[in-house]
């Protein structure tokens, strides 16, 4: 403030004047502060004292101090102005986050509060701008053009650590000779398969026509024909030998049964297991030689065993797995087994050494279906992770990572045609992938429950796919079209496996409530 002196009729007063605005830049407030006056020019002030006493002299005196004090105060208001213009411009250069996450994190690093009350994001933003000016990090704060190169630095380092790293061991040699023979084995097949659906398509569509009808209406005349007490625990698993003349049964008791068809009278009690069967399955060589082992079971407690149709005893055992072995199957050749388990891997063997010859990893849950390709080159897995993967068994190299479900997957299976898949899933669905488009085309809403097991049978060119659920169901749809042809309903609880024999003359369903049931055509039963 300034104060002036002036005498009025002998009576010192006081005039205190408010303080000015001047709108404009700084320089021109400093030369009008310097070029201002008292009002009354040549009147010295006066200096009061306690009594209230003056003299001119004294006035004097003090008027020149005043003055010079008044302006120190108008430099110093002058230096806080500068200052403040200085850190707005520094803080418009500052390149703070956007994200209010980011901002919070970065108070609390300064030690500050990382909300006050009534802030916003907005204003919470620049108190954290004022904080960095203030702490006078200047020059450790990221610029605008900073922050943009560490963004490009930063995306080019994750490009970098996304790649995926390449890198091989060394193999044993049965499994280098084990790659030889599937490819030798895979490609004829692949040709005639490629053969057969070029005929195919040169056939009249009358033809093409007459044999989807005849496959339509075998599933639509298929009724219950036979059902039959399997055990005393619950099934878990069924499959129809390659002759169509008997059928293998697994179950939580640990036994496995065969059993013949179409009268569904038992053979054989097969006892080797102490755990829950997960899977048993037969060699497409069955049959060719009783002493022969044919026949492949697994169970909870990690025990693999093979068996031949002369003999209640196993044949052979495959040791190695320390936990529990979901499914398994045969390669087509009958040469090689493959099982899938719960230690997030499966595994190869060679079954003409009985030795394990690849233990491959790569999901990150337990794996619990297995299941080849018609040619014999590809292996799909399936995990609870809800992811399936397809392996080429020439290179051993995952060729397909098939990404959809919601829920574990708990079965898969090659078309005829070779190139679909099908995966059912605990999300109460069945997917349609296409190997050639890296993708699913199809997705099923197949049951009201978990899809335990889905299945094709039949021909490259002629198909169907079969499902079972927990619903107590499985149903029978049709290839390439995926439309309902038949649900064969009559379990009194969840149904936990479906099989068709290679002439689709059977099918059978195996139950939780301890049965299977056997369909077939009117005309064949």
């Amino acid at each position: 403030k300034q104060w002036y002196q002036r005498r009025v009729r002998g009576v010192t007063k006081l005039n205190f004047k408010k303080e000015r605005i001047h709108f404009g830049s700084l320089e021109e407030t400093k030369t009008l502060v310097e070029t201002t006056k008292p009002a009354d020019e040549g009147e010295p002030m006066v200096e009061f004292s306690a009594a209230g006493d003056k003299s001119d002299t004294e006035s004097d005196d003090s008027g020149d101090e005043d003055v010079s004090g008044v302006q120190t105060l108008v430099d110093e208001h002058q230096a806080q102005l500068w200052d403040e213009l200085a850190k707005k411009k520094a803080a418009r250069n500052i390149a703070v986050p956007t994200e209010d996450i980011r901002v919070k994190a970065m108070l609390r690093e300064m030690e500050e509060p990382i909300c006050l009350f009534g802030e916003g994001p907005y204003e919470r933003r620049e108190r954290l701008k004022q904080l960095l000016v203030a702490a006078g990090k200047l020059s450790g704060v990221t610029t605008h053009k900073d922050l943009v190169a560490e963004q490009e630095q930063m995306e080019e380092g994750e490009q970098l650590e996304e790649k995926p790293e390449v890198w091989y061991h060394e193999g044993t040699g049965s499994l280098k000779r084990a790659r030889f023979f599937i490819a030798e084995y895979s490609v004829p097949r692949a040709k005639k398969r490629l053969q057969l659906a070029r005929e195919w398509q040169g056939k009249p569509a009358t033809v093409k026509h007459s044999e989807k009808q005849d496959i339509h209406k075998f599933v639509h005349t298929l009724n219950n024909e036979c059902s039959q007490i399997g055990d005393t625990r619950p099934l878990s698993y069924c499959n129809i030998s390659p002759c169509s003349g008997y059928l293998a049964t697994g179950s939580w008791s640990g036994l496995v049964k065969l059993w013949r068809l179409p009268s569904c009278n038992p053979v054989a009690t097969l006892s080797g297991h102490n755990g829950r069967i997960g899977a048993v399955t037969f060699s497409p060589q069955a049959g060719l030689a009783d002493n022969v082992a044919c026949l492949a079971s697994c169970d909870s407690d990690g025990l693999v065993n093979l068996w031949s149709m002369s003999s209640t005893r196993p044949a052979a055992s495959l040791p190695g797995h320390g936990c529990r072995v979901a499914r398994l199957n045969y390669h087509p050749s009958g040469r090689f087994l493959g099982t899938a388990c719960y230690d997030h891997s499966w595994r190869f063997w060679d079954l003409e050494t009985s030795n394990e010859i690849l233990h491959q990893e790569g999901h990150s849950g337990p794996v619990y279906s297995i299941s080849f390709h018609r040619d014999g080159s590809l292996l799909a897995t399936g995990g609870l992770d809800s992811y399936c993967r397809v392996w080429d068994l020439r290179t051993g190299r995952a060729v397909l990572f098939l990404e959809g479900h919601l829920k574990s997957v708990l079965s898969c299976d090659f078309a005829p045609d070779g190139y679909h898949l099908g995966t059912g899933s605990e999300d109460n669905s069945c997917k349609i992938w296409d190997l050639r488009q890296h993708k699913s085309i199809y997705s099923i809403p197949a049951h009201n429950n978990m899809v335990t097991y889905c299945k094709f049978a039949g021909t490259p060119n002629n198909s169907m796919l079969l499902t079972a659920s927990y619903d107590a169901t499985a149903k029978v749809w049709s290839h390439k079209g995926w439309m309902p042809l038949k649900s064969l309903s009559g379990h009194d609880n969840k149904v936990m496996c479906v099989d068709c024999s290679w002439d689709k003359k059977y099918i059978v369903t195996a139950s939780y409530d301890r049965t299977f049931k056997l369909w077939t055509n009117k005309s064949i039963s």
